[in-house]
């Protein structure tokens, strides 16, 4: 059963695992010590999966259960029904058969999704100079926008594939950090001497007059590494780190990125994200890290004071906790400016970003702004009916003088909410009794009728406006 008390139908994926281990229906059921008509009648959906089977699939075949009882595909039945919404493929399929249709062939789902992406990308392309009564950009303006979104978006899909947790890089920064004997000296002291040792680079903080633009410039031919006056200590840290990520784990980077197939435009993204990724693991290795997140109750403040980082930095290590054999909670990350833009987004569990848009103006990550350094927390309910628990707390990257005012961004960190009551800000909640929040993936994506924050139409449904009346969204349409 499920947690929602539903019978687990999981034929398809139990037929595509047997084909993909290359056995025999007869091969598995002597694996698992059952009969062979057993495993025929669940891969004809004609009996359920029983969560003494699952266990039994699990520890047999080495996966974790989540990829299989269907969490690993709540995130393709998302991107697939969010994509299914544009009009050009006329009514949206139930979102029954899209659950259905991802799990007999989650391959042809991707595949739909990579058509899709072509699609848009190719309409794009005509729509510079289609001549139409709402002209569009001009052809080398469009060309610049897609040339500056294809690579971000790239690089966010592998990350998204991975859970963002990338095991190679993690493992490597966790042995360094033990080499290196990090938790026993100040980590810039020690990571400027391993720079200094190894490599003959001498570490040097620089004025703002001198580096006007910049907060890191690795000058080669003098051996510097130059960092700016204005990073505070987390953040010269962290720049430190990452160039001995870029020296010292390049090969590992490499193979990620040729792994990853990555285009040549996304390439030097990636890269820095994966070196970013080794600074952080390095500056909060896996074993120790997670070992803390546990005992701390994944008390965001807390940690950064035990590892020297900064509230967005141990946020983000958090969502990368997804070691096969060590799983912390898995934890989606956002980051959202005042004017709604997320510039960055992770998700090690089943949680759904749109491609395109802001976030849900009823989520709490949009009001913490209205209470500065203040956790605000929530319950909120997707469309699927997935419910998360969600933190969500303004920072100030403080990265200039008096006339320079600091950027202040909300960070949001949440997780299913079974995973709730491990976490210190829930311990003085009754979350029995805290009503969720209704929220969408966004305004075009979001069917809910009815809504007074709404500011954008759903981009699948026809506009309905009648003379007689005014609801309380001025976008009213037929929910049919």
């Amino acid at each position: 059963m499920s947690e929602r008390g539903e019978k687990l139908l999981l034929g398809a994926r139990l037929r595509r695992l047997r084909r993909s281990l290359g056995i025999t229906q007869g091969k598995m059921a002597a694996d698992l010590g059952v009969s062979a008509s057993y495993v025929n009648l669940i891969e004809a959906n004609q009996r359920p999966v029983s969560a003494k089977l699952l266990l039994k699939l699990a520890q047999t075949y080495d996966f974790h259960l989540n990829e299989f009882s269907g969490g690993g595909d709540i995130r393709l039945q998302a991107d697939l029904e969010a994509a299914l919404k544009d009009p050009v493929f006329g009514a949206t399929p139930p979102r029954a058969e899209i659950e259905e249709a991802v799990q007999a062939s989650p391959d042809l789902a991707r595949a739909v999704l990579r058509l899709h992406e072509r699609y848009r990308a190719l309409a794009l392309r005509v729509s510079a100079g289609n001549g139409g009564e709402t002209p569009p950009p001009d052809r080398e303006r469009v060309e610049l926008l897609e040339q500056s979104a294809r690579p971000v978006e790239e690089v966010r899909a592998h990350f998204h594939a991975k859970r963002n947790h990338i095991d190679a890089l993690d493992r490597a920064a966790e042995a360094l950090a033990e080499e290196l004997e990090i938790a026993r000296s100040e980590p810039q002291i020690v990571l400027s001497d391993r720079l200094r040792d190894r490599h003959g680079l001498r570490v040097r903080v620089l004025p703002q007059e001198v580096m006007p633009n910049r907060l890191r410039l690795f000058d080669p031919h003098r051996k510097h590494l130059n960092l700016s006056e204005r990073l505070d200590q987390p953040g010269r840290r962290f720049q430190i780190a990452a160039q001995i990520a870029f020296l010292e784990a390049s090969s590992l980077i490499e193979a990620e990125i040729e792994a990853a197939g990555f285009s040549p435009e996304a390439r030097p993204l990636a890269r820095v994200s994966l070196a970013n990724y080794f600074a952080a693991a390095l500056l909060m290795p896996y074993g120790r890290f997670l070992t803390a997140c546990e005992t701390l109750g994944y008390d965001v403040e807390l940690l950064g004071q035990r590892f020297g980082s900064s509230y967005e930095q141990t946020a983000h290590r958090m969502s990368t906790l997804q070691r096969p054999e060590a799983r912390g909670i898995p934890f989606f990350f956002v980051r959202v400016d005042r004017a709604g833009n997320v510039s960055k987004r992770f998700s090690a569990g089943r949680f759904h970003f749109s491609k395109f848009g802001g976030a849900c103006p009823l989520w709490n990550i949009h009001s913490c702004f209205e209470t500065p350094d203040r956790v605000q927390t929530q319950i909120i309910r997707m469309p699927e009916g997935a419910t998360y628990f969600s933190i969500a707390r303004t920072v100030v990257r403080q990265i200039g003088g008096y006339s320079e005012p600091a950027p202040r961004f909300a960070i949001g960190l949440g997780c299913e909410l079974a995973y709730a009551p491990r976490l210190v800000y829930a311990r003085r909640l009754n979350l029995e009794r805290m009503e969720p929040t209704e929220v969408g993936v966004n305004c075009y994506l979001c069917e809910k009728p009815d809504c007074a924050s709404r500011a954008f139409a759903p981009v699948n449904r026809p506009l309905v406006f009648s003379e007689r009346e005014r609801g309380v969204s001025i976008f009213g349409f037929d929910p049919r």
